[in-house]
């Protein structure tokens, strides 16, 4: 926008800025047609009151006249001067309360924001207008529509290169260096891995993992009998290959049983110690110094071996050559992947009214969380926008959108003030 000039004359404006396109351009040529009108009327008025001066000696009856075009200009002049300083200050003169929209733009955005978050940014207000609407089963809907998934999907893959190409692999590098192996160096690894074995072994249910430790040790066991035979005769050169054999076989029915007996009996001994020592170790590991010390040992080789050789670096390299190859290829699997999931998430949604209730439900309650918690920040939002706003033109747009219905007050001043001249003649006549 330009910045727009007081005005000169009693009605005239000088030319508005160009806000853009020809819907502003018929704006400015009704809001500059209804000034001519206005100012027409005034000007009339103002050349009845000099004609009939001279014209109340002769012509007695011409004194009504009198009377309406003289209070016609005090009200056109009054509602002249109300219109034009609510943007700028009349005939350039710094009168006082004048200029009052660029004056006080900051003060208006403030109550602006306010106002909207107030009235319209509530809770109640969103939820009720919300509640009335199945926010999944529209989604779903239109979801489920090929032309529709197929569209979101080539928009998501459209934006991937522009998104991946954005980070550059030095970018990326320093990040992760920055970041990541930052955080790694500041972990306390012995505790970490105690806190997750922890986690893990809660209850019960980590001795099934055991069981299926000892089944799948037990398969092994008889699946290489055969090895370690072969290995048991290596290391005994001076026995006979019978005894090896013999030896061997039971040591493995030995073994096999053992592990046998200790998974299927849950008291047994060993799986006691196997516990005991699981929690002891733990233990060791959350509160141990010399745990400690080589947890951070090893930490310290982790990060020092990821600085020197960022394989990272390659693994995110191949990714995203892979992707960019695969989206400029015009049977992209990915987008056809993307374009069939999101098919069927409408299709499914559409048919699930369960989920519905159950998306619309999280979708209100995270609506309403993220509008109690940000709302504020709409508003200050509001208030930022308009205060970076230039003064001068924020007043002249205004005055382009409601400048031409401003124009009918003048209009109506000069006939309600001439009006009113002549009730007042009248009552002066009737009370002489």
């Amino acid at each position: 926008m330009g910045d727009v000039t007081d005005e000169d004359e009693i009605g005239t404006t000088a030319s508005l800025p160009a806000t853009g396109g020809n819907g502003d351009a018929a704006k400015r040529a009704n809001l500059q047609r209804m000034q001519g009108i206005a100012l027409g009327s005034l000007l009339a008025m103002a050349t009845l009151l000099v004609v009939t001066s001279f014209t109340a000696t002769a012509y007695p009856w011409t004194t009504w006249l009198r009377a309406f075009a003289e209070a016609a200009v005090v009200g056109a002049v009054a509602d002249w001067f109300a219109v034009v300083a609510l943007f700028r200050h009349p005939l350039g003169l710094p009168v006082p309360h004048t200029a009052i929209i660029p004056e006080n733009k900051d003060r208006i955005g403030e109550s602006l924001g306010r106002f909207v978050e107030e009235n319209f940014l509530t809770p109640e207000n969103v939820m009720r207008r919300l509640q009335r609407v199945n926010l999944a089963r529209a989604a779903g809907a239109w979801l489920a529509d090929a032309a529709n998934s197929e569209r979101t999907a080539a928009g998501i893959c459209a934006l991937l290169p522009r998104l991946l190409t954005m980070i550059e692999d030095e970018v990326v590098v320093r990040f992760v260096t920055r970041t990541l192996l930052a955080e790694i160096d500041k972990l306390n690894l012995s505790r970490v891995v105690g806190e997750v074995l922890d986690v893990v072994t809660a209850g019960d249910q980590y001795l099934a993992l055991l069981d299926d430790a000892l089944k799948a040790l037990e398969r092994v066991a008889r699946a290489n009998q055969t090895l370690i035979l072969e290995k048991f005769g290596e290391a005994s050169k001076y026995t006979p290959g019978f005894v090896d054999k013999y030896i061997v076989d039971k040591f493995v029915q030995g073994f096999v049983q053992l592990l046998h007996d200790v998974a299927q009996d849950p008291e047994h001994e060993l799986r006691q110690r196997f516990n005991r020592s699981t929690r002891e170790l733990i233990e060791k590991l959350k509160t141990s110094a010399e745990m400690f010390e080589r947890g951070a040992a090893i930490k310290a080789q982790i990060v020092e071996h990821l600085r020197s050789k960022p394989y990272y670096v390659a693994f995110w390299n191949d990714i995203k050559g892979r992707i960019l190859a695969d989206i400029a290829h015009d049977r992209s699997r990915l987008r056809a992947t993307l374009a069939s999931l999101l098919l069927a998430l409408g299709d499914g949604l559409t048919r699930d009214e369960a989920m519905q209730d159950k998306l619309n439900e999280w979708l209100l309650v995270g609506l309403e969380a993220l509008m109690l918690a940000h709302r504020h920040q709409i508003s200050r939002l509001i208030t930022d926008v308009v205060r970076s706003w230039d003064a001068r033109e924020v007043s002249a747009k205004i005055e382009l959108e409601i400048g031409k219905d401003l124009q009918f007050i003048r209009l109506n001043g000069t006939v309600v003030g001439g009006c009113v001249g002549v009730l007042l003649h009248a009552l002066g006549v009737v009370l002489a």
